[in-house]
């Protein structure tokens, strides 16, 4: 959901360098999955069509951390249940 974003922290040799990932639009999200030593950080959209990927050797990750959007319900699944406390 927009607002979703992911801090990635990665040793560059003498140095770290900091990456950040953010779900720019509104049913987009950030996705993050570790396997084969290769960490991957994409955002998607409602249908899970990336939008933008990074990838990063997970032996030179120090740090990887979610920061998820507030959870406020969209207007959609307000709608939904005023719908369901007013009953049939």
């Amino acid at each position: 959901m927009k607002g979703d974003r992911v801090e990635i922290v990665v040793d560059a040799g003498d140095t770290t360098r900091a990456y950040e990932v953010v779900a720019t639009r509104a049913g987009r999200r950030v996705e993050v999955s570790i396997g084969r030593g290769v960490v991957e950080v994409v955002e998607v959209t409602r249908t899970g069509v990336p939008v933008r990927t990074a990838r990063f050797m997970a032996s030179k990750v120090l740090a990887l951390v979610e920061h998820p959007a507030a959870a406020r319900p969209l207007d959609d699944e307000r709608a939904d249940e005023t719908r369901r406390q007013q009953g049939p």
